[in-house]
């Protein structure tokens, strides 16, 4: 098997984004602040992103962003946790 690339394993930044159920703007972002890298341009200038490249660093990427909260949040979710534990 060589490691050359198949059209089904690149996918336009749409598509990409469709996948991986996330707004073009985050994969716009992820790839301007290098999180992630485009596999092929073409002459036209579609970037082109390797599916399971891609969705595996998406997929870490997600848990940490989601996880993401505010020391408010944090704060209420203790109190509410403090206030269950209590009862």
């Amino acid at each position: 098997m060589s490691g050359k690339k198949t059209n089904k394993n690149l996918l336009r930044i749409g598509e990409i984004a469709k996948v991986a159920r996330v707004p073009l703007s985050t994969v716009r972002y992820y790839t301007d602040i290098g999180l992630l890298k485009v596999a092929s341009h073409t002459k036209g200038g579609y970037r082109f992103y390797d599916r399971e490249e891609v969705l595996g660093i998406i997929r870490k990427i997600r848990p940490v962003v989601e996880r993401r909260r505010t020391l408010v949040q944090i704060r209420e979710d203790l109190a509410k946790k403090l206030k269950s534990e209590r009862r």
